[in-house]
């Protein structure tokens, strides 16, 4: 590989401008001695400090007791004087002295600092702290589950959490003094967002304190705890939730109900906010990695979903179905014979099933496998109702799992006709290979092991759901109509989300769109479409990374001939870990090149 591809790629994704940065008045956390594997260590290293929640998540237990306040201001400052260091740092090291995979690395850490300083020149982060879906307060509940990240196996860990919680409890009050400002300066949710937080933090400002979720350590001590560990631990986690975490949230339940559910807005799209229109075009350069305008990905959105239907109708015609596109999307919505189910579990057995049929397949496909075992799982109770399936990464050592999370409201109405495409997307060879196995890879720097750039991400996930013919699955007509409507919901976040945001649609709009171009239920399209907006842009980043693999891979095809070995190709996409789409491109290209001079 050519060791300058990447340079130009470094001045392709810095952004002009990001408002408030300025040269650092200090370089304490770089030195201009450091070689540059120990600069990146050092910027890894100090980002976890920053964040040690996000230390926690990686298995780096060394912060397991802290919780800074994210909101405060001085904690802002350190952070974008985090990025500002190391963006400044970067001119100290040459492109000519570092190796292709270390130009690959200062490409990806300058991108990293320009995004993250142009996210903290906007005040959405700080004064939208809450929503029904993404934000921490929903994380943090994981966590207190005792089935996530935080460990609960000794007297120390149970210690670390509610020392833990201290902080979360200031968090949870600047939350709502954040809150109360963004009102003040026009920064408030849609109504339909926070009637959907409502009910959220109603639970949890419950005084039933042995059946709180944060109680939840308390009924699952290991069975080597003594008797007096278990009583002072027991007395101290109920009188820290009598006295501080219950009454923190019932303050917020009753705030968000009264004073922000009156504030609330009645417009949909984040261009309704102060500097909304100049937000949104970084939330779309930040999660497709592109230089996409709104207009252009609005069409590109319209031009899937009209290609996307004609395969749709192709089968709706292979079943028999004789009304049109629309009649076939309410039967299958409704058909019982698509719901077999009648509790949870088997819902999850299914699932392990279409691991089961496809194992014998994914030699053909894939030569390298992760380490890290893998588990499905039923969504927690306490965010079900709103949150959509998902995986949760397992440890950098592989000791934690990596968890396919998917919501069962009602085994009874749960339809199965996408699950082998969910299956493939969220977990395997999804979500689950493409983030263990950079979480595996020794190459690669400690901060590249855990960056995420959706557009890679969720690109690479999505796909992977066009995979499943060659894996053995799909062999069920409406499983393979399950993943092309799962690639048209896709299509048409890249329609309702540029809708919403940039076009003035509203929230009915948007969900009559889905209703009129999908499968899903009613339900479920409101709460996808109010995710969407609540994170203005993420939504765009699943086509356009499928489409630039699917790209990549075809150019490949096309090029290589006999030569293409679809293992290969995996193997280079997934082999740097997430990065931008240029990067990835470069990357592709070089290797096609290579491969071409060596025949």
């Amino acid at each position: 590989m050519k060791k300058h591809i990447y340079i130009l790629s470094i001045f392709i994704f810095s952004l002009v401008a990001c408002d408030d940065q300025q040269k650092s008045d200090t370089n304490e956390t770089v030195t201009e001695t450091q070689n540059f594997a120990e600069f990146l260590e050092s910027y890894y290293q100090k980002g976890l400090e920053l964040d040690p929640l996000q230390a926690t998540s990686a298995g780096d237990n060394r912060y397991n007791d802290q919780f800074p306040d994210f909101l405060s201001d001085e904690h802002q400052e350190k952070v974008k004087k985090h990025y500002r260091t190391f963006k400044d740092a970067l001119k100290n090291y040459a492109d000519t002295n570092l190796t292709e995979s270390e130009q690959l690395s200062k490409a990806i850490l300058n991108w990293d600092c320009d995004m993250k300083l142009r996210q903290l020149s906007f005040k959405n982060d700080v004064l939208f702290p809450v929503n029904q879906m993404w934000t921490l307060n929903l994380s943090v509940g994981q966590l207190a589950s005792g089935a996530g990240a935080q460990p609960f196996k000794t007297v120390e860990d149970y210690n670390n959490w509610l020392k833990r919680l201290e902080g979360y409890n200031t968090w949870l009050k600047t939350a709502k003094e954040r809150m109360q400002e963004g009102i003040n300066e026009k920064y408030v949710l849609p109504k339909s967002l926070i009637q959907k937080v409502i009910p959220q933090f109603e639970v949890l400002a419950s005084a039933d304190v042995e059946n709180h979720l944060f109680y939840s350590p308390i009924k699952n001590f290991p069975k080597d705890f003594s008797d007096e560990s278990k009583k002072e631990l027991t007395t101290a986690y109920s009188t820290f939730l009598n006295e501080k975490l219950i009454p923190s949230f019932n303050e917020m339940y009753q705030f968000l109900k009264t004073d922000y559910l009156t504030a609330g807005r009645e417009s949909s799209g984040i261009s309704e906010t102060p500097y909304g229109e100049a937000y949104y075009n970084h939330s779309i350069k930040n999660y497709t990695t592109t230089n996409m305008t709104a207009g252009e990905i609005h069409e590109l959105g319209l031009k899937e979903v009209a290609r996307i239907l004609g395969e749709m109708e192709k089968v709706k015609t292979q079943v028999g179905f004789k009304g049109d596109i629309k009649s076939f999307f309410n039967f299958v919505r409704s058909n019982k014979e698509l719901m077999p189910y009648t509790d949870a579990q088997q819902i999850i057995d299914n699932f392990n099933a279409i691991h089961d049929k496809m194992k014998p397949q994914i030699a053909k496909l894939f030569d390298l496998k992760p380490k890290t075992p893998f588990e499905v799982r039923r969504t927690e109770a306490f965010r079900e109702a709103s949150a959509s399936a998902e995986y949760n990464q397992g440890s950098l050592d592989g000791t934690r799992p990596g968890i396919f999370y998917t919501p069962i409201p009602d085994a009874k109405t749960y339809n199965v006709f996408s699950d082998e495409a969910l299956f493939l997307h969220e977990a395997i060879p999804g979500h689950h290979y493409q983030i263990s196995l950079t979480q595996e890879n020794d190459d690669l720097p400690a901060f590249r092991k855990t960056l995420w750039y959706s557009a890679y991400g969720e690109g690479w996930a999505l796909y992977t759901e066009s995979l499943g013919k060659e894996l053995g699955l799909y062999t069920d007509p409406y499983q393979y109509f399950g993943m092309l409507g799962m690639e048209m919901h896709r299509a048409i976040r890249l329609v309702v989300d540029t809708g919403l945001h940039a076009k003035g649609w509203t929230r009915e709009k948007a969900i009559q769109y889905s209703l009129d171009n999908e499968a899903e239920s009613e339900a479920s399209i409101i709460s996808e479409i109010e995710r969407y907006m609540a994170n203005p842009g993420q939504a765009l980043s699943y086509k356009i990374g499928q489409l630039k693999i699917r790209e990549l891979r075809a150019k490949a095809e096309d090029t290589l001939g006999d030569k293409f070995d679809i293992r290969e190709f995996h193997n280079q996409v997934l082999s740097t870990g997430c990065i931008p789409l240029q990067l990835l491109e470069d990357k592709i290209n070089v290797w096609i090149q290579e491969k071409s001079n060596n025949q």
